[in-house]
C-alpha cells in the first residue's frame, strides 16, 4: 500500500506540459529581456525559473502544507504582497505609471491635482538605469532622506520601438535633465542655477554681453563652493541617475535638428512662427479702483490662487507704468493675472479694470536662461535663436558653441571637455567639431510666464524621455476641495 503511495506520489510531481509551456514562456521572456538589457550574468537565474516550475528542488510554496493557519494566513498575506509589487515594478517599469501634476505650468491644458495615466509604450519603454528600486518611489522613501534605490548596478539606456516618436505639441513626462546633482534640501532651483547666481556677490556682472566659456566656469567654481560651505542649510550634495530624477511634464514645441527663436513671446522654428497651443497663458499687471480681485471673481474666471497677487513694488509698478501717477505715487490697486485670450477679455471688460499691462521683462532681474551665460542677453520673452540637436549631426567647437553645447557633451553624453587658447579638447583631445550621440527636445508650459522649462534648464535628451500621458484617470481641486469628476476619463494628450 506504502509503494502504491509513493509511486502515485510520484506521478502527481511529473512535470505536466502545461509546466513545461509555462517554464519555457517565461524563460524565452526572460532570456529576451537580458539580451536587450546587455548584462548576461543575469542569465545566470535561469535555473531558478527552471526550478519554480519543473524541479522544485527548492519548496517555494512550503507554506500552503502547513496545518497552521497563523503561519498559512501570514504567508498567503506575504506572498500575495510580493507578487502585487512584483507585478507593479515590471508594469510601472515598461507599461505605464502614474503621475500627479504638482504645479500650474500647463494650466488650462492640465489642472494641479490631475492624476494622469502615462503610457511608456508610447515612445518606446526604457530599460532602467537603476534596476534594483523600490516600487512606486522615485527617488527617496517618503518621510526620509534615504535613497529608494541601490546605484549598482547601472545599466546603460536602451529603449524599445514605440508607437512613434515624440511629435510637436505633444505633452510629454521627462526626468528633469538638470537634477542630476542634488542639495537635499533645495530642489529649485537647481543645483546649477544656484552655483551660477551665489556667485553674484563676489563677481560683478556685466548686463549687456554673453559671458566667455572662462568667466562662466569660474562663476560655477566659485558659486559650488559657496554651497558647499552652506551644507548646513543647503544639505548633502547627492547625485542622481537618469531614471531617477524627479519627473516633469510639458509640452514639446522644438524636435531634433530644428532652429528655435522667441521673439516677443512668439516661438518660431527655424524662421516660422508655430501656432499657439489653444490654452496658452501669459502674465498681465491689472490695475483697479482699489476694488480686490475676491477669490469669487477669481474662481468665475477659473484662475487659481497661485496664479494672482497683488502688486506692492512702487518701483517696479513705475517701470512697468501701471498702477502710479506721474509723481511716482500709488493709486488704486495693482495685481499680477495668468490670463488666456478669452479671459484677458473678460477682464478688460470688467468696470473696476482701469489698465491693463502685459509682463515684460525687467533689466537686471537676473531670471534663470539657459544657457547660463546668456542670462543678461536672452529672457524667456526674446530668446535666440539655438539650434537643437539631432543625433549624427556634428558642430563647429567654437567659444560660443561650446558654452551653448557644453552640458551635453558632458553631463549627457559622458565626455571631458576643456577649452584653452581658443582650442577645444574633448576626452583629452585636439577638437575642432562635435557630434552628437542622441536625439534633444525643447520643452515649454503652456503658463508661459509661469513654467520652469527648458528656457531656464535646456535640452531633454532623448534617454530623459519617461512618456506621453494618455488620460486624466481621477482629478482633486487642491484649492477649493472636492473631486473633478468633469474631468476624469479627459484626454491628457493635448
Amino acid at each position: 500500500m506504502t509503494q502504491e503511495n509513493n509511486s502515485n506520489e510520484n506521478k502527481r510531481q511529473k512535470p505536466t506540459l502545461r509546466q513545461w509551456i509555462s517554464c519555457g514562456f517565461w524563460c524565452l521572456l526572460y532570456t529576451l529581456f537580458i539580451v536587450w538589457v546587455g548584462n548576461f550574468w543575469w542569465l545566470l537565474l535561469l535555473p531558478v525559473i527552471f526550478d519554480v516550475f519543473i524541479t522544485k528542488f527548492i519548496p517555494w510554496t512550503f507554506w500552503k502544507k502547513t496545518q497552521n493557519k497563523v503561519v498559512y494566513t501570514i504567508c498567503s498575506w506575504v506572498d500575495a504582497i510580493i507578487f502585487a509589487l512584483v507585478a507593479v515594478y515590471f508594469i510601472n517599469l515598461y507599461l505605464f505609471q502614474n503621475y500627479q501634476i504638482p504645479s500650474s505650468s500647463l494650466e488650462k491644458t492640465l489642472l494641479v491635482g490631475d492624476y494622469l495615466y502615462v503610457s511608456k509604450v508610447a515612445y518606446g519603454p526604457r530599460i532602467p538605469n537603476t534596476p534594483l528600486s523600490l516600487p512606486l518611489m522615485q527617488n527617496t522613501i517618503p518621510g526620509t532622506t534615504k535613497n529608494s534605490y541601490i546605484e549598482k548596478p547601472q545599466w546603460p539606456y536602451r529603449r524599445l520601438k514605440g508607437l512613434h516618436d515624440v511629435q510637436r505639441n505633444d505633452i510629454v513626462v521627462f526626468n528633469f535633465p538638470a537634477g542630476d546633482s542634488v542639495p537635499q534640501n533645495v530642489s529649485n532651483p537647481d543645483y546649477y542655477t544656484l552655483s551660477f547666481y551665489a556667485s553674484f556677490n563676489n563677481m560683478p556682472v556685466r548686463s549687456d554681453s554673453v559671458m566667455s566659456y572662462e568667466e562662466y566656469c569660474q562663476r560655477l567654481s566659485m558659486g559650488r563652493c559657496i554651497i558647499a560651505n552652506q551644507e548646513g542649510q543647503m544639505g548633502k550634495l547627492i547625485w542622481r541617475p537618469v531614471d531617477r530624477r524627479e519627473n516633469y511634464v510639458k509640452r514639446c514645441i522644438g524636435l531634433p535638428g530644428e532652429t528655435l527663436e522667441i521673439r516677443n513671446d512668439i516661438v518660431y522654428i527655424n524662421g516660422k512662427p508655430l501656432e499657439e497651443p489653444e490654452h496658452l497663458q501669459y502674465s498681465y499687471y491689472v490695475e483697479t479702483d482699489g476694488t480686490a480681485f475676491s477669490a469669487d471673481v477669481l474662481k468665475r474666471l477659473d484662475i487659481r490662487g497661485d496664479e494672482s497677487y497683488k502688486v506692492e513694488s512702487i518701483d517696479f509698478l513705475s517701470y512697468m507704468n501701471i498702477g502710479c501717477d506721474t509723481m511716482g505715487n500709488p493709486r488704486g490697486s495693482v495685481y499680477r493675472l495668468s490670463l488666456t485670450k478669452e479671459t484677458l477679455k473678460v477682464v478688460e471688460g470688467l468696470p473696476f479694470v482701469k489698465k491693463v499691462v502685459r509682463e515684460t521683462a525687467v533689466p537686471d532681474n537676473y531670471a534663470t536662461i539657459y544657457p547660463l551665460a546668456y542670462s543678461q542677453v536672452w529672457n524667456i520673452h526674446n530668446y535666440g535663436p539655438l539650434y537643437i540637436p539631432k543625433k549624427g549631426e556634428s558642430i563647429e567647437l567654437t567659444e560660443d558653441n561650446i558654452i551653448r553645447y557644453e552640458r551635453i557633451i558632458t553631463a549627457y553624453e559622458g565626455n571631458t571637455l576643456s577649452y584653452k587658447n581658443g582650442k577645444a579638447y574633448v576626452n583629452g583631445q585636439l577638437a575642432t567639431s562635435y557630434t552628437f550621440q542622441m536625439d534633444y527636445y525643447w520643452m515649454m508650459g503652456d503658463n508661459r510666464d509661469n513654467s520652469a522649462d527648458s528656457r531656464m534648464w535646456g535640452f531633454v535628451p532623448e534617454d530623459h524621455i519617461v512618456g506621453r500621458p494618455v488620460f486624466v484617470f481621477f482629478s482633486v481641486d487642491k484649492e477649493h476641495g472636492g473631486i473633478r469628476w468633469n474631468r476624469i476619463f479627459k484626454s491628457g494628450k493635448r
